[in-house]
């Protein structure tokens, strides 16, 4: 039984719960003393016989802050699949009671979470997917790919509202607010005053908003050399109906004798530099 236990939980293993296995305080030291055991923090052991993984990583930084702690930020989105590398330090939520030393590698937070927000996988208490994606997406600089993603496979945003909600005034709230403001219907028009404001920063000019081509009202247009750019927002938005009726618009503007760019919300606040650089080639291109 133990074997299994070491086995399925990336080799490692608390002092309660070898104790649970039948193993005494003094087979667990003799273990130690043997080399058989490492000690990782008092009371959390890894066996020496396998690599130390990242899974074994984060999963002993959890349970060295108590049975109640919680993997959560980019931990969680790592545990959860979410993203490809595992994150240090490993960000550990514990109860507002808890009076844990600080710990290298890890960097702990206190607050008391919803059982709504809480899940075991893999035998390690995470936060929900919900909570794990609105708050891995103000870790890193590339948070709106990853709440897009998670939005097109994983949850819906009226979930990570509800998430959000539940856990204002945590590290990032705001952040994670902006981001799902900007995740919901309101994103195609957000990404246009992105654009205007790039466009501006870079001092273009000739052109103008709402511009009447093809039948339609393109969002950017540059009248004199014919350029036409649209913008969309988020990509979980898009569905078939949405899919046709762009590509008919963008076909009966291109048939007008325009060059159509299309920028979405991510590549207008991911790589505005590379938006910019396009829009620069297509204007220097002879008509």
């Amino acid at each position: 039984m133990l074997e299994d236990y070491l086995r399925d939980h990336d080799g490692v293993i608390t002092l309660v719960q070898a104790r649970a296995a039948g193993l005494s305080h003094d087979a667990v030291n003799r273990r130690v003393r043997s080399g058989a055991w490492l000690r990782y923090t008092p009371g959390v052991y890894f066996v020496a016989d396998r690599p130390f993984t990242e899974a074994a990583r984060i999963r002993a930084a959890v349970w060295s802050y108590g049975p109640q702690a919680t993997a959560s930020g980019l931990a969680a989105a790592w545990w959860h699949g979410l993203t490809r590398y595992a994150p240090d330090p490993v960000e550990v939520t514990v109860p507002k009671v808890s009076n844990h030393r600080r710990r290298y590698g890890v960097r702990a937070r206190r607050r008391d979470l919803s059982p709504r927000d809480v899940v075991e996988r893999n035998g390690l208490r995470v936060t929900a997917l919900p909570l794990t994606v609105v708050e891995a997406a103000v870790r890193r600089r590339d948070g709106a790919k990853l709440m897009d993603r998670a939005l097109q496979r994983h949850v819906e945003l009226e979930q990570l509202w509800r998430a959000h909600l539940r856990n204002k005034g945590r590290h990032g709230s705001p952040a994670a607010r902006q981001l799902l403001q900007a995740a919901g219907d309101g994103a195609r028009s957000e990404a246009e005053r992105l654009l205007v404001k790039l466009l501006r920063d870079a001092r273009f000019t000739g052109w103008k908003t709402n511009y009447p081509v093809g039948g339609y009202k393109v969002d950017i247009a540059f009248p004199k050399e014919k350029i036409a750019i649209e913008v969309d927002g988020w990509a979980f938005h898009s569905d078939e109906e949405v899919f046709q009726r762009d590509r008919t618009r963008q076909n009966a503007i291109a048939l007008s004798g325009w060059q159509v760019l299309r920028f979405t919300w991510l590549d207008l606040t991911e790589y505005p530099q590379r938006v910019i650089a396009e829009i620069a080639a297509a204007l220097r291109q002879p008509r």
